[in-house]
């Protein structure tokens, strides 16, 4: 999953048109977007247009608020169209174990919907290992907006001051095992040459994935997140060649020795062009 474009609750008229884009997930989102005047009324919007769409490839994700409003939220949208559902403001597992129970009971069978917690305090990042491991958990997602406030921190135009944090939520997402995490959202939507940069760093880090918040985003991160053909060719080309090896000595068209590192990313590369 390269993409992930946010779309607010309170939107219906833009459901069918985002499902018909180039995201490869649709975030519905009752959390931020959706004032809260207009949360129960966006909640019910966005549970009767789930029940009319077939489940979409698992590109249909709800983005649901945290607490008592976040348990309603839960209950609505646990419906078969919907592969994930984000958890904003995670803060520990124990707020997974209760999204845990209230999935499991309103859930069309069992272990149906994954879980995305988004990571936006420092409490957060501190506990992502933790939380990574957490039941249901597919992916993190790192929120930087209500993180960087409540840190101080002031990011540059190159973004090093939020490197520490960035890389502790790769670290913590690869010692759990699960896929790697989905960078944050980039709120200027208008500056594509930015965007760029931003991504590629996040790319270099680890990540594998971004979150949107304009259809204009989206060539760009899913350009960055592709594979290049060249790449996925040498890649594919390695992992036959050290299989046909069974276990002897492998060279790659360098002339140098690789190792089992080597592979494992010459695999994950070929998975993600999968």
């Amino acid at each position: 999953m390269r993409s992930a474009l946010y779309v607010p609750g309170n939107r219906p008229e833009l459901f069918d048109k985002a499902l018909g884009g180039m995201a490869d997930v649709v975030l519905l989102d009752l959390e931020d977007s959706v004032p809260p005047r207009e949360k129960d009324s966006a909640r019910a919007a966005v549970a009767d247009w789930l029940r009319t769409v077939s489940p979409s490839g698992q590109r249909i994700w709800v983005r649901v608020n945290p607490g008592p409003l976040g348990e309603q939220d839960l209950a609505a949208v646990a419906l078969s169209a919907v592969a994930a559902v984000c958890l904003a403001k995670t803060e520990s597992a124990d707020q997974i174990d209760t999204a845990d129970a209230l999935l499991r009971a309103h859930e069309p069978y069992p272990g149906a919907i994954r879980v995305c917690p988004l990571l936006e305090s420092a409490a957060a990042v501190l506990d992502a290992r933790t939380i990574a491991a957490a039941p249901r958990v597919a992916r993190l997602q790192l929120g930087e907006a209500d993180l960087c406030a409540e840190v101080g921190i002031t990011p540059g135009a190159d973004e090093l001051e939020l490197l520490a944090l960035r890389t502790q939520v790769v670290l913590a997402s690869a010692a759990a095992g699960i896929e790697p995490p989905l960078a944050p959202v980039r709120t200027d939507f208008r500056d594509l040459t930015a965007l760029r940069r931003s991504t590629e760093a996040l790319a270099r880090i680890g990540f594998r994935g971004r979150a949107c918040i304009h259809p204009a985003q989206l060539p760009v991160v899913n350009a960055v997140f592709t594979p290049d053909a060249a790449d996925v060719d040498r890649a594919r080309a390695l992992v036959a060649r050290f299989d046909a090896a069974d276990g002897g000595v492998v060279l790659d068209d360098a002339g140098r020795m690789v190792d089992l590192a080597v592979i494992r990313r010459a695999r994950r590369l070929l998975g993600s062009h999968h």
